[in-house]
């Protein structure tokens, strides 16, 4: 049964900010446990008051409890919109740390919490996509039933610490500063125990194993946390910790997934993928043929709107992709290599706009490397020409040595003699 806000508070749905505080206040003052000593049921409707007026006094939260109720806020608990704080902080940041000090004349012993506790729980993503309600296992500490808490033994009972008169603070000064810290006797509880109760040994409470059941909304991811409140450690004369649920969604055989959309690879042929065809494919509820089309290459996406994971935030669905490899035969019978021999044949008059692509890259880069090669080696071999001098009085005396030379063979009687 969900908790209704409105009615712990005792107000109308249309309530201002200044009545919901109004009435905070005055249901605070009456169940506040330093009123109330020794009533758990006053402890448990103060926890109630505080934890009503800070969803309703949260414009944001007060709009998701309005809409989707108690549900909706602790399925937004993993991002903290959900998360409720402790209701003695709640009351001291309205009224003040000092209001029951000047009530009951100061030094008035704040009322404790047990702590948290935490435990894992396992999901297939089947129970996370639909939602589920599970059964949780994990150990707390609980009042012991020997001694009702007080950590006394039977037939005795716990004593009024004297060394803070109860209270279970002390002040201590600091130069001119004053503050109060717990009392190191009874390290604020303000009793003392003479004779220690011999099933939780003066403790008060005792370690048990405890189970629960949990609610898991639709569309919860791995790593959430959610919140069981009140269901944490107890606390003799206090009110108890929470118990915090991590969840943890196993791995599919299957699904893949990205956010609200799930990611499934599916093996196909050759010829399925050039002539297209029918194949069967895994969904959440259950298997389904689907088309492929002709011309299929591979990684192309199939989408399935709709067919993916909720998402417990908003009324929305992601989808079912289906991510198609083309499937290379490692072993193939004669026939069906023949008939491939075949194939390609016919392939190598054939031009393909993704082959011709690639094949004319492939030619332009080669063509622009060896161009680039060529034309580092022309420019070495112009470098390796130039002498450290005058470039050009160097190539005119070797002009004048040939042209002396000419004129000499043409003098010589050898020459003559041929003539």
């Amino acid at each position: 049964m969900d908790i209704d806000y409105y009615e712990i508070l005792e107000i109308e749905r249309t309530a201002t900010k200044e009545q919901i505080a109004s009435a905070y206040r005055k249901a605070a003052m009456k169940y506040h446990p330093d009123r109330n000593p020794g009533n758990p049921e006053a402890v448990e409707k103060f926890k109630a008051v505080a934890e009503a007026f800070e969803v309703l006094n949260d414009p944001e939260k007060r709009q998701i409890y309005d809409r989707y109720g108690r549900e909706g806020l602790n399925n937004q608990a993993m991002g903290g919109a959900g998360d409720y704080g402790n209701p003695f902080s709640t009351f001291s940041d309205l009224f003040g740390d000092s209001i029951f000090g000047s009530f009951f004349g100061g030094g008035a012993r704040q009322v404790r919490q047990g702590g948290d506790v935490r435990t894992t729980l396992s999901l297939d993503l089947h129970e996370a996509a639909k939602g589920v309600t599970r059964e949780i296992h994990y150990r707390r500490q609980e009042i012991c039933e020997k001694c009702g808490g007080s950590g006394a033994a039977p037939g005795t009972k716990p004593e009024t610490c004297r060394f803070c008169g109860g209270h279970g603070q002390v002040q201590k000064s600091a130069g001119i500063f004053t503050m109060r810290i717990p009392c190191p006797k009874c390290q604020g509880t303000g009793k003392v125990i003479p004779t220690p109760c011999p099933h939780c040994h003066g403790k008060g409470v005792v370690s048990r194993d405890v189970t629960r059941e949990i609610r898991i909304p639709a569309g919860i991811e791995s790593g959430t946390k959610l919140r069981i409140q009140g269901e944490g450690n107890q606390m003799p004369d206090g009110y108890p910790g929470d118990c915090y649920v991590f969840l943890q969604i196993k791995p599919h055989p299957f699904f893949h997934r990205d956010g609200m959309n799930l990611v499934c690879r599916v093996p196909i042929r050759y010829a399925q993928a050039a002539l297209g065809g029918e194949i069967e494919i895994p969904t959440l509820d259950g298997t389904e043929r689907i088309k492929i089309p002709a011309g299929t290459q591979n990684d192309d996406v199939i989408k399935l709107r709709g067919r993916g994971m909720p998402t417990p935030r908003r009324n929305a669905v992601g989808d079912l992709l289906i991510q198609v490899f083309i499937e290379v035969p490692r072993k193939m019978t004669p026939e069906y290599e023949n008939l491939l021999r075949k194939i390609a044949e016919i392939d190598g008059d054939t031009v393909f706009p993704q082959r011709n692509g690639f094949g004319s890259k492939l030619k332009n880069f080669i063509s622009d490397f060896f161009s680039a090669k060529e034309k580092d080696k022309e420019m070495e071999k112009q470098s390796a020409k130039k002498p450290d001098g005058d470039s050009s009085s160097g190539t005119d005396g070797k002009a004048g040595e040939r042209a002396s030379k000419d004129h000499k063979e043409k003098k010589s009687p050898k020459n003559k003699a041929k003539k």
